[in-house]
């Protein structure tokens, strides 16, 4: 799950980490009031989405002005003004695509003096299964462009679980970053925050962007963006209360609540598969045979009825699907249940698309019948390699 800056601010703030002085604006008679409880003389504005490159963006309607989603203001009225026209506008970036994003909240801090701009991250390393701590001393909106031109810049380990955070790891930061004086004290006492921070909340990803020396030479960590396992939630009654759905793609958001783990994709064919594994494998098979999958959907091992159906409606929902595979393995996961929540969702809203259906494992046969029972337009699939010529074919005719 992941959260808003000015949300991650607050997160950081709590922890004692230096970050600025800042209010969120969601309604535009507001931003006035607002942005006078900042003290100047300068102002920024920054458009709040679950997006990277803000400051490169540029917004979809014209009376939004041509300049980013993130502006610099020199008075109280003109901070006002920028804040008014993001508000409701939709903001595109590289990570939104051509769609972008609606803005609904902006943010308004006080403006810093920057000396130096610099990187810094925290994220889960799945290869060493450890904390690892990413930095760099080219920060700011082109670390995209460092990481692939000059990977030397860039310093990253890993933290041993058995010690967790030493200040020795802050001090290797600290010369990675070419901080001097009382700013390796400061570096130090802030990864120490951080990695606190990470494990209380179960964090996934903590991504300062940038941290800057400021013109009185103190550290500060001007962006914050932070991710936060789905999975430990139920831990967290204040993380999960910063959720916002409107940040989320709304497939994505139905599925969440009937625990089927999707994510929507670009492709034109859907995809429904029990298992992780199985539905990686069938999104290859379908590019291998020269179409591209519109989603990953594992309905997993104990899907119900219920589930399986709302799972078929999530794919029928979107526009793009021109074709549905359904690939079962049943282990777990019984034939028939898949064949019954397929024949009830197509019932419910209609098959206006090429369905083609493998079925193998548990009670294969009693799925099958279910299926050729109903009347349905199913395309029959032997294994899983037919399956995804089948499903090829029959959309691109």
């Amino acid at each position: 799950m992941n959260i808003h800056e000015y949300q991650a601010k607050a997160l950081l703030r709590s922890y004692g980490a230096p970050v600025s002085n800042g209010h969120v604006v969601t309604r535009a008679e507001e931003a006035k009031t607002i942005a006078g409880e900042i003290d100047g003389p300068l102002w920024v504005v920054k458009a709040q989405i679950h997006a990277g490159g803000r400051g490169k963006g540029h917004f979809v309607e014209p009376e939004a002005g041509e300049k980013g989603g993130v502006r610099l203001a020199k008075s109280i009225g003109e901070a006002a003004e920028e804040a008014k026209k993001m508000l409701g506008r939709t903001l595109v970036t590289h990570q939104t695509g051509p769609v972008g994003k609606q803005v609904g909240r902006v943010y308004i801090e006080n403006g810093s003096g920057i000396a130096r701009e610099l990187y810094l991250a925290m994220l889960i390393d799945r290869q060493s299964s450890r904390i690892a701590f990413v930095c760099s001393t080219e920060g700011g909106m082109d670390i995209e462009e460092v990481a692939a031109k000059t990977p030397d810049r860039i310093l990253s380990f890993t933290i041993d679980p058995v010690t967790g955070y030493q200040p020795y790891h802050g001090r290797r930061i600290a010369f990675a970053l070419g901080l001097e004086g009382k700013q390796i004290k400061q570096c130090s006492t802030l990864i120490g925050q951080l990695y606190k921070l990470f494990l209380d909340k179960d964090c996934e990803m903590i991504e300062i962007n940038p941290l800057v020396v400021t013109d009185a030479g103190d550290l500060k960590c001007l962006d914050a963006k932070m991710a936060f396992d789905s999975n430990a939630l139920y831990r967290h009654d204040d993380i999960l209360a910063l959720r916002d759905e409107t940040e989320e793609d709304p497939k994505e958001l139905a599925a969440s609540k009937y625990d089927l783990n999707y994510i929507a994709l670009d492709g034109e064919i859907g995809c429904m598969v029990n298992g992780a594994g199985l539905a990686m494998a069938t999104m290859d098979i379908i590019k291998l045979y020269g179409a591209e999958p519109a989603n990953f959907l594992d309905v997993g091992g104990g899907a119900t009825r219920e589930k399986v159906t709302e799972a078929f409606k999530i794919i029928t929902s979107d526009p793009n699907v021109k074709g549905i595979l359904v690939n079962i393995f049943g282990g777990i996961m019984r034939c028939d249940v898949i064949a019954e929540g397929v024949v009830a969702a197509v019932k419910e809203v209609g098959l206006k698309v090429p369905l083609v259906v493998r079925l193998e494992g548990t009670n294969v046969e009693k799925g099958k019948a279910i299926l050729n029972g109903s009347g349905l337009d199913v395309i029959a699939a032997d294994d899983l390699s037919d399956a995804a010529e089948k499903i090829v074919k029959a959309v691109k005719g």
